[in-house]
């Protein structure tokens, strides 16, 4: 098994990183047959992008209005090895494209691709990202938006095995808006890595739920910057962790000396569903101006058992009860999903996984 250059566990941003999960990962053997993607389109028009194994498979995908060109990623210690060929949307002045979905499929081994959207003033486009398969799925995206430009981005992690790591580094214009959602609910292990500059007026809404079972890790690390005055943020993240799992939610806000009138806000929110198994948070605030409105919340616990009592007093069965409970409390973070479509279905994988862990 090769082993995979990361930085120190010993250093504050790696200390919930999980090494030796990507390198088991990368050793994988790949599967003779790749898993198939047929059941992991959206009935939405636009692009459809097929992955394997890190390349664009032309022939099954439909690009649409997403070129492919190579991107240079940046120097993160993951995202740097996805240098390379990779695909990218840009879109002119007040353009708007349909919704480009990619399912990424990875069939063992380690497999590495880089990306960028681009919109210029203006312009509004919506993602949708799916990872099935196992193996190492390594990502780098970068994303710029130009002023009032405003992306929409869904990404699911459904992986049966391996890992998937996401690096992200964004750049807002004046008055540009990008919501991220996520939603781990797969058995592979994640880490979601991301630096966010919000310019004057900007909002950037970034979040998601991991949910986590048997010896599973998942992990956020994610930084949002305002840069200039007028911003403001969100970074709502749900964790459920089942088993001997381990869940951690790392959130970040920066406020430079100038940005004044800055709003921002952070919720991380774990649940345990049994007492054996972790949810580690870490909300941060660096502020240097003296006029903003910030603030973070950060709980864990278990399932409120007079909710419980109460709901099977009233003869829902108590595993019914917990799923409802649970569903609830992942809801939080998938209801800024804009699509109805996607929304729904980013749901339903989630009570998929909570039939399978309660």
């Amino acid at each position: 098994m090769s082993v995979i250059e990361l930085p120190s566990t010993r250093e504050e941003a790696w200390r919930w990183a999980d090494p030796d999960a990507i390198a088991t990962a990368a050793a994988l053997p790949r599967a003779a047959v790749s898993p198939d993607v047929a059941g992991n389109w959206f009935d939405l028009p636009g692009a459809r992008i097929v992955v394997r194994d890190g390349v664009i498979d032309t022939a099954a995908s439909d690009l649409h209005r997403v070129e492919l060109r190579s991107v240079e990623a940046g120097e993160h210690a993951l995202g740097a090895r996805a240098t390379g060929a990779g695909w990218a949307l840009h879109l002119a002045e007040d353009a708007a494209a349909h919704p480009v979905q990619i399912v990424h499929v990875s069939a063992g081994g380690a497999n590495h691709l880089p990306s960028e959207i681009v919109l210029a003033d203006d312009a509004a486009a919506q993602v949708i990202e799916t990872y099935i398969g196992a193996g190492w799925a390594n990502r780098y995206l970068r994303v710029t938006l130009g002023k009032a430009a405003r992306l929409m981005r869904s990404v699911r992690l459904v992986q049966d095995g391996g890992f998937v790591s996401l690096r992200e580094d964004a750049a807002l214009g004046t008055g540009a808006s990008l919501v991220t959602v996520f939603l781990g609910a797969g058995a592979a292990g994640t880490r979601i890595d991301a630096t966010i500059v919000a310019g004057e007026g900007a909002f950037a809404d970034y979040g998601g739920a991991l949910l986590t079972a048997g010896e599973q890790k998942q992990e956020c690390a994610v930084t949002v910057r305002h840069a200039e005055p007028n911003g403001s943020s969100q970074q709502v993240w749900r964790a459920v962790a089942a088993d001997r799992s381990t869940a951690s939610l790392a959130a970040r806000v920066e406020v430079a000396r100038h940005a004044q009138k800055t709003d921002g806000v952070q919720s991380l929110r774990g649940l345990l569903l049994k007492r054996t198994a972790t949810v580690n948070l870490k909300p941060e605030l660096e502020i240097f101006a003296d006029d903003v409105k910030c603030a973070h919340g950060a709980t864990v616990g278990e399932l409120d058992a007079r909710a419980l009592f109460y709901m099977e007093s009233r003869g829902i069965p108590k595993s019914r009860a917990q799923a409802l409970l649970t569903t609830a409390f992942v809801a939080d973070a998938l209801d800024r999903i804009g699509d109805e479509t996607v929304r729904d279905a980013f749901s339903a994988d989630a009570e998929a996984w909570l039939g399978q862990a309660l």
